[in-house]
């Protein structure tokens, strides 16, 4: 009954985000706040243990998000969510998680591009932040989600699929 609780939620949080998400582009605090909290909750009753292990995957999303965030390539309510999606996840399934996501995402990113005539724009600003982000901002440029004529996608969509194919396609041994 836990577990049906525990993937009700989940469930609910990313399908309610992905869908605020593509209708206004904004997912909102309360949303994601709430979504770490309770995933925390429920956490809590499988003991302390689990709830570490909620703390380290929503640790693991901030660690390896907030850079995107920072360089503006990725918006805030982006990753709050992956941090609240991180809570609900063993670290291992997490990272499958983001990995999920970011292929999601990059598979929206191109759809959207061709949709615009635009993918010759993407393919620069993409290789620009790359080689802005490897070369520690000596190369390359850094084109933000706010740029005119950014190629942009409600990534809450990405997240929601991402994350639920790896919460039903790659299950982690129920620690809680």
């Amino acid at each position: 009954m836990q577990n049906v609780l525990v993937t009700s939620a989940l469930v609910g949080l990313v399908v309610t985000a992905a869908t605020l998400d593509l209708r206004t582009r904004r997912i909102p605090n309360v949303l994601t706040v709430s979504g770490l909290l309770i995933a925390l909750a429920l956490r809590s009753s499988f003991g302390p243990g689990a709830v570490i292990e909620g703390l380290q995957s929503a640790g693991i999303a901030l660690l390896v998000v907030l850079p995107f965030f920072m360089l503006g390539a990725l918006g805030g309510g982006d990753l709050k969510l992956l941090v609240a999606v991180g809570a609900f996840m063993q670290p291992t399934q997490f990272v499958l998680a983001l990995l999920a996501t970011a292929v999601v995402g990059g598979v929206l990113a191109v759809g959207e591009s061709v949709r615009r005539g635009a993918v010759g724009p993407l393919l620069f600003n993409s290789a620009g932040l790359a080689s802005h982000i490897l070369t520690r901002g000596r190369l390359g440029h850094r084109t933000t989600i706010t740029a005119p004529g950014a190629v942009t996608v409600p990534y809450g969509l990405a997240i929601a699929i991402g994350s639920l194919a790896v919460w039903f396609l790659w299950p982690q041994a129920p620690s809680y």
